[in-house]
């Protein structure tokens, strides 16, 4: 079990700007982002959230209007659009049934909203977490491939999202600013010094060391 995760965040404190990974405040905008940005690259997501706002302003009862051939249309250039409308249709259908009042949605305990997230065809782990962190306002560790990557150069090799979540000991003191800064440098972080071990050694947390609690302990 991993239990430094707030020293990780200091290290990080130290070394990288405040920049929020998504810069926007709309949570509809995040939400559907999440979705469409499984298995590419925010680049291609831009464009799709560019033919989304044009044509619903990202609102949800807008976008659950669509026919599934138009929503098709306008996220095809994420990839995978058929996949991704199906699953966003069932995101906004489950969230109907909150009226779309996403503070409702927020106020449920945590590991029940999660279990509900995954329930819906589509959602992973990593999707579902996403969605916990920036658009519902709780706090956890968002195991994604640049998170098992570092911890792999940290001396913690993890097989899979899962495996490597299960062994974070996530602290009290890590609020939603904070599980949300956290994503966002290890990403920004990742795509800098994760590329190769040239690279990695140059980089100012090379030396971070994982402390891990034994069940001996």
């Amino acid at each position: 079990m991993i239990i430094n995760i707030e020293e990780l965040y200091t290290a990080f404190s130290q070394i990288m700007t405040h920049k929020r990974w998504w810069d926007t405040d709309n949570k509809w905008e995040i939400l559907l982002g999440a979705v469409l940005v499984q298995n590419t690259n925010w680049r291609n997501v831009d464009y799709a959230l560019v033919n989304l706002e044009e044509a619903t302003q990202f609102l949800p009862e807008k976008v659950l209007a669509l026919d599934k051939e138009q929503l098709q249309d306008l996220i095809r250039p994420s990839g995978f659009y058929k996949g991704k409308a199906n699953t966003i249709m069932a995101l906004l259908t489950w969230l109907e049934g909150y009226h779309f009042d996403l503070a409702q949605v927020a106020r449920k305990e945590f590991s029940a909203l999660r279990k509900e997230l995954l329930a819906i065809k589509g959602i992973g782990e990593e999707t579902a977490d996403a969605l916990l962190v920036y658009v519902f306002d709780h706090s956890t560790f968002i195991a994604d491939k640049y998170a098992q990557r570092m911890f792999e150069r940290f001396g913690f090799a993890a097989a899979g999202y899962k495996q490597l979540k299960s062994q974070i000991m996530w602290p009290e003191t890590m609020d939603t600013l904070k599980a949300q800064n956290l994503h966002g440098w290890i990403i920004e972080y990742g795509q800098v010094y994760l590329k190769n071990d040239e690279l990695w050694q140059s980089g100012p947390l090379k030396d971070f060391k994982l402390k891990l609690r034994t069940t001996s302990d």
